[in-house]
């Protein structure tokens, strides 16, 4: 087959793709140090974003979306699920506390640029791989975020910094980093910031 062929087959391929109805797959795209675009329906980070339909065409969605009005109340309301799961895992409740307050304000709805949904923002590859049908759905998104972030811990020896970052930037990053924090700044910041709640919660939960 000649490079032509194989060139026009590629095109159509990813064609196919865009053109594909959005009830069966979100896409996201990624663009690499090398400037290739990649584009995909199970994005392994939160570096790739997730592309919207618009009467332009495929775009970038360029914000996310986070409700913090009823941030109190919903944290009452999700606490008995975040107990029971927190048990089950053997992880602190204080510290899902934290990763939920800073990746969702407990918005059931949240939805981030790289499209990450629900609670514990799970990126449609995580919530493949733990079972989790509906990100939306609490029990199911703390569920498979919990498992997950424990998963994390015993990969990275206990080390919350690194499991934190893994948790944010894929542990792909912590990895190739020689399993340090990522450069990324968006990481650095999380990871301060999810601790900073962690020790917060520890105090006043227990």
């Amino acid at each position: 087959m000649g490079f032509s062929q194989k060139f026009n087959m590629l095109i159509c391929a990813i064609c196919a793709l865009l053109m594909a109805p959005t009830a069966y797959a979100d896409i996201y795209k990624y663009t690499d140090k090398h400037g290739r675009v990649i584009l995909t329906d199970t994005p392994k980070n939160t570096k790739y974003v997730r592309l919207v339909k618009t009467w332009k065409g495929w775009t970038p969605q360029k914000t996310g979306s986070i409700r913090y009005k009823n941030l109190e109340k919903n944290r009452k309301k999700h606490s008995g699920t975040i107990d029971v799961i927190a048990k089950r895992y053997r992880l602190p409740k204080s510290l899902i506390h934290a990763v939920i307050t800073a990746e969702s304000a407990y918005d059931t709805e949240a939805v981030s640029r790289a499209g990450a949904v629900g609670l514990m923002q799970l990126m449609p590859g995580t919530a493949k791989r733990y079972g989790v049908k509906n990100r939306r759905n609490p029990y199911e998104n703390i569920n498979g975020g919990t498992k997950y972030l424990r998963d994390l811990l015993l990969m990275f020896n206990n080390d919350l910094r690194l499991a934190l970052a893994a948790y944010n930037a894929g542990e792909g990053a912590v990895k190739k980093y020689n399993n340090k924090i990522p450069p990324y700044k968006e990481t650095q910041n999380y990871v301060k910031k999810v601790i900073a709640f962690y020790n917060k919660y520890k105090q006043s939960m227990g």
